[in-house]
């Protein structure tokens, strides 16, 4: 699992500028931060809004374009080989609860089907590139919320 961070533009939040980006649909000229981004082609498998709302956009067992250059354990290409999961916020800044907690659901649910071992940051797969999640992510908070409850994810977070 890769967790991100997301906001278009940057710290606005609500509107469809995430989904619009997810499908290819996005208005290039509606805002002046889009041209620094035209034509970029990203996706990820979820998007958890501010409110908790959580939508899908790939199907986990299908390549999402989420990682870019990217590397974990020796393994390059993150894309071929994990979940990404962004959370509607901006990278540094704190998250929502409701965010945490339909996460932790989130990572419940898919450790049913898949093989998760880690859950890590945008940032960890890609230093000196992405920041994201970022310093306002609660990692720990993040452990107890999976820890509560089980199943937990093995491994993921002990």
């Amino acid at each position: 699992m890769v967790l991100h961070s997301i906001s278009l533009p940057p710290g606005v939040y609500g509107g469809d500028a995430i989904e619009r980006l997810f499908t290819n649909r996005l208005d290039w000229d509606a805002h002046p931060y889009y041209q620094g981004i035209r034509g970029l082609h990203v996706s990820a498998h979820f998007l958890i809004r501010r409110d908790g709302a959580v939508l899908q956009f790939v199907s986990c067992d299908d390549r999402a374009w989420h990682a870019g250059r990217s590397v974990w354990r020796g393994r390059e290409d993150c894309n071929h080989h994990s979940i990404g999961i962004e959370l509607e916020g901006l990278e540094g800044e704190p998250f929502e609860a409701v965010q945490y907690a339909r996460l932790a659901t989130l990572l419940r649910a898919l450790a049913h089907r898949y093989p998760i071992d880690e859950v890590v940051g945008h940032e960890d797969i890609a230093p000196g590139r992405k920041a994201d999640p970022g310093a306002g992510f609660d990692w720990p908070g993040l452990r107890r919320r999976l820890r509560r409850r089980r199943p937990h994810l093995p491994r993921a977070f002990d």
